[in-house]
């Protein structure tokens, strides 16, 4: 924002300091539990990162709107109605997240397993934080504005005062602006008026949603038509623990063996009398037939 009262700089940043913990906080107690760190886990801060943004996003947005309904001094209100409006939306996602994940340590993968731990747990500590520490970081916002105090230095914004002989820096830091006219509140955010005017008619015009339908039905043949062209495949030294016996063996056989093509395998899936010289004869010409 450009008002120096209403600008959001440090609530977003305590946005973010939020997901930081709730990484940390996972993955202190997965590795005190003695849970094993493996390098797939080293990408979980980013999902983390991802979804505590989204609801630190959908935190704030609840915040303004309830914030301009109520009564500025009363900051129970809003805050009781944000929590209304907004803890449902990441009650939600948090759950279906955390659900997916903890699912995933079903699995046999011990890598996998870790991972789903990691991130599953780091869910729950993002859900917790943004909860009670983002939602505090949300009322000390409220009472900076209500003081009408700078969001960078805290300090008192002067309004109507003749601030002539102080410099344009002191200015910019405790009016708000370089010029000699104080600050004036500011109104609806321009993000907010483009949604509600321009966004909002243009996509419930009757010839955009059909638009729209025609683009989505596009979408969903090309994307059923692209699962039809996945091809599976993994990387097994990627599902194995950092110190596993499996890592060098898979190094080498990448490094030796790489240029020979994939294996050929031959099972024999009866039973068979390998104390016959005759039937241990036969395995061997067969084998020297397929070679």
């Amino acid at each position: 924002r450009l008002s120096c009262i209403r600008n959001n700089i440090w609530l977003a940043s305590c946005g973010v300091l939020s997901s930081g913990l709730a990484v940390l906080s996972s993955f202190g107690l997965m590795l005190f539990c003695g849970v094993p760190f493996v390098v797939t886990v080293a990408n979980a801060p980013f999902l983390i990162l991802g979804v505590g943004v989204d609801d630190m996003f959908i935190m704030i947005a609840s915040w303004e709107q309830s914030s301009r309904k109520k009564e500025k001094s009363n900051v129970k209100s809003p805050l009781a109605e944000t929590y209304a409006e907004a803890a449902l939306s990441v009650t939600i996602t948090t759950l279906t997240d955390v659900l997916a994940f903890f699912i995933g340590t079903w699995t046999a993968f011990p890598s996998v397993r870790s991972f789903c731990l990691y991130t599953g747990t780091a869910f729950v500590f993002c859900y917790v934080y943004t909860m009670t520490f983002f939602g505090a970081v949300l009322v000390l916002n409220h009472k900076r504005e209500q003081g009408n105090r700078h969001w960078l230095t805290c300090m008192p914004v002067g309004v109507g005062e003749d601030q002539a002989e102080n410099s344009c820096l002191y200015r910019a830091c405790c009016i708000g602006s370089c010029s000699r006219q104080p600050s004036q509140p500011e109104g609806e955010h321009p993000m907010s008026v483009f949604f509600k005017k321009y966004y909002g008619p243009f996509v419930t015009n009757q010839w955009i949603k059909v638009l729209v339908v025609l683009l989505y039905g596009a979408y969903l043949g090309g994307s059923v038509y692209g699962c039809t062209q996945i091809r599976e495949g993994i990387d097994l030294r990627n599902l194995a623990n950092d110190d596993s016996y499996v890592i060098p063996y898979y190094d080498d056989d990448e490094k030796y063996f790489s240029t020979y093509g994939p294996r050929v395998m031959v099972v024999i899936t009866e039973s068979v009398d390998y104390w016959n010289e005759t039937v241990r004869l036969g395995i061997e010409s067969c084998a020297q037939n397929l070679e």
